[in-house]
């Protein structure tokens, strides 16, 4: 016979890496661009994928996933594992709790940041999973976001539908794949009319790509920014 005296749940914290590179005059104020990378990547391989992006004058983050993507063949070191932003079941509160923590995550660590630095404006740049992570968190915390680029992702407008509305200021470049066989563009396409409803301007461009993060997708990033006064 035996009984269960007492069960529950306790916080468990690692530590996950971010890399702040700074660009241009030392020391000035300028933009602040946040990359948040895809399923399994980290922030190595994600700086390598989007260093053309380094060319702007400004303060570039790299923040990794919280969530280890375990190496079953035992051929990489911790530090190396690819990094998820969230976990997900097929259960919708499960995804938005996911989204959640992992947002107040990044708020802590570009908290820590600006106290370091002095910063115009930010902008948030999230590929695959990372944009569904970058999306969320900037219509969650609309003060501190700017600009917002989704790459072969989706903003989960659903989630904000019944929430107060500030996206006035938002500005919105969402890039999808017509060959995207992992995420469909047609979805993303109707949530970017939703925030552009919501007072956001958006721009939705889909490209003759996979899913894959390509020359072409910074290409169209690049020139974005530029509009947007990242010279």
């Amino acid at each position: 016979m035996s009984d269960v005296l007492f069960s529950g749940k306790t916080s468990f914290k690692i530590e996950v890496p971010h890399k702040l590179i700074e660009t241009g005059e030392s020391g000035v104020e300028k933009p602040l661009l946040v990359y948040l990378h895809g399923f399994k990547q980290n922030i190595e391989q994600f700086e390598e994928l989007v260093e053309e992006l380094l060319s702007f004058e400004a303060y570039h983050l790299f923040i990794q996933g919280p969530y280890p993507i375990y190496d079953r063949r035992r051929q990489k070191q911790v530090h190396e594992w690819g990094r998820s932003w969230y976990l997900y079941d097929g259960e919708q509160d499960q995804f938005v709790k996911s989204l959640e923590l992992s947002s107040e995550f990044i708020q802590e660590v570009i908290d820590n940041v600006l106290e370091h630095i002095a910063v115009s404006r930010i902008a948030m740049v999230g590929y695959s999973m990372g944009g569904y992570q970058a999306g969320y968190f900037a219509l969650s915390r609309w003060k501190h976001v700017n600009e917002l680029i989704v790459i072969g992702g989706r903003i989960k407008t659903e989630v904000f539908e019944n929430r107060e509305k500030h996206y006035d200021h938002l500005n919105v470049l969402a890039l999808h794949g017509s060959e995207d066989a992992s995420v469909e563009s047609s979805p993303q396409e109707k949530s970017c009319h939703t925030l552009a409803s919501w007072g956001a301007s958006v721009t939705f461009k889909e490209l003759e790509e996979s899913h894959a993060l390509s020359r072409l997708f910074l290409k169209e990033t690049k020139q974005w920014l530029s509009e947007m006064g990242y010279g």
